[in-house]
């Protein structure tokens, strides 16, 4: 027997699409901008590298990591409403950012940052399972990948607009315009976008939800999602790291400005990005329509070849050979963000969407985000006695070749995806189906 519930307004999956893949762009604008003003921010306030790192990362990361968990855990118990839920959360991150531009000191900028943690911190995993009860099995990965596109569109337009704001107006006058825009786009999503759940009837004899210690056990019993996880978390430690430090690189070590940094490096590798992402989402769906395996493969080989290309492009002296050998690599390691959310949608049963999300943006925040930046950071910090203003290039050295880990990885993770979701029946509860 089903209850009747209802709701008379849904929203079009390509509406929905297109209106969560400009939340995750301002979402990006607002978590990344920091990187672009690293260095105008650490003369006026008068911080070090590791201070830097941990404002760019672990303050942020810590709160953002840990708060998705629980919730995610509420946009799974079927009754939340996932689009108000993210209209909130666009509304906090937005504000704090926005007031990181009236911060006197470190600690002042320090809690603004952990203010955008924490309003970012439900907006991945919740966002992930609307986008997984709206689309069938087939075009998730690449449903996906679209919603990921914010990652490098936000990235880079925070970065442009960062470094040109930076330029002109100043680093305060940066985060007032990223932040402000968030609050009219929290109004539109609230009253917009509609959760497909809450317009579907809801069966009564339904099976009871597991505790959330329960479904951890069951998500870590997975030796496919534990490598992907892995994986994952690894990438989005390099990534982050040489996100922040890249900037400052070609700000200290082949002379650019700030504007110059943020129009010739942040474009050219926003848009690699944002190609990667896309490129890697289609594969997916296209390759791993009849072998799941074939899921992983693609971005595990791409890792394996940009690992020699991304070292020899922080090894030249010519900052436009440097940034060109740069394009390549950052198309290879975008590609893994559908890929990887695609095979956990695969693997998690339709009522741990979220929280299969969660765990993955856990592990990659507080490992990515948290450490990369900061680690980075404390290592340039150790070896700027030995090496100057080099000692962000020796770091962005290691970070080249520590690439081919989380390749091993996904390649692993692939075999494993393959014996796990192939030739079983995976139940489709995708509500693009339902009625």
């Amino acid at each position: 027997m089903a209850s009747t519930r209802t709701t008379p307004e849904t929203t079009h999956p390509r509406l929905l699409l297109w209106t969560l893949l400009v939340v995750y762009i301002f979402n990006f604008i607002d978590r990344q901008i920091v990187a672009i003003l690293a260095e105008p921010i650490t003369r006026d306030l008068g911080l070090s590298d590791f201070q830097m790192g941990l404002l760019g990362g672990f303050a942020f990361a810590l709160f953002y990591a840990t708060l998705g968990v629980p919730f995610a855990r509420y946009a799974d118990n079927g009754h939340s409403n996932r689009s108000r839920m993210i209209a909130l959360f666009v509304a906090v991150w937005s504000g704090m950012t926005a007031l990181c531009g009236v911060a006197q000191n470190f600690w002042q900028l320090l809690l603004a940052r952990i203010g955008v943690g924490v309003g970012e911190a439900g907006c991945t995993p919740t966002a992930h399972a609307l986008i997984a009860d709206s689309l069938p099995p087939e075009k998730r990965a690449g449903g996906i990948a679209f919603f990921g596109l914010g990652i490098p569109i936000g990235g880079l337009l925070g970065t442009l607009i960062g470094g040109t704001m930076a330029q002109t107006l100043g680093w305060r006058q940066a985060f007032w315009v990223v932040g402000l825009p968030g609050l009219a786009l929290a109004l539109f999503v609230w009253f917009v976008l509609k959760d497909p759940r809450l317009g579907r009837p809801v069966a009564a004899a339904a099976s009871p939800r597991l505790p959330m210690l329960a479904g951890l056990k069951l998500l870590a019993a997975s030796p496919a999602y534990c490598l992907v996880l892995s994986g994952a978390s690894l990438v989005a430690f390099l990534s982050y790291g040489k996100g922040l430090w890249v900037l400052s690189f070609f700000q200290r070590t082949h002379g650019l400005t700030v504007g110059q940094t943020s129009i010739f490096v942040g474009v050219t590798l926003g848009l690699a990005g944002i190609v990667g992402t896309w490129l890697g989402g289609w594969a997916a769906d296209r390759w791993g329509k009849h072998d799941k395996r074939h899921m992983l493969t693609g971005p595990a080989w791409a890792m394996v070849l940009a690992a020699p290309v991304l070292f020899a492009g922080y090894m030249v002296d010519d900052w436009r050979l440097a940034i060109a050998l740069l394009i390549l690599p950052t198309i290879a390691n975008s590609a893994y963000y559908g890929p990887a959310y695609g095979a956990a949608q695969v693997l998690a049963r339709p009522d741990m969407r979220a929280m299969a999300a969660a765990w993955m943006v856990f592990a990659q925040n507080l490992i990515g985000l948290g450490l990369g930046p900061l680690l980075f950071g404390a290592m340039s910090d150790l070896l700027k006695p030995a090496y100057g203003t080099e000692s962000v290039r020796m770091v962005l050295y290691f970070a080249a070749w520590a690439g081919l880990v989380p390749a091993l990885l996904f390649w692993l993770g692939a075999r494993a995806l393959g014996r796990e979701a192939n030739g079983k029946d995976v139940p489709d509860a995708s509500l693009a189906h339902a009625g």
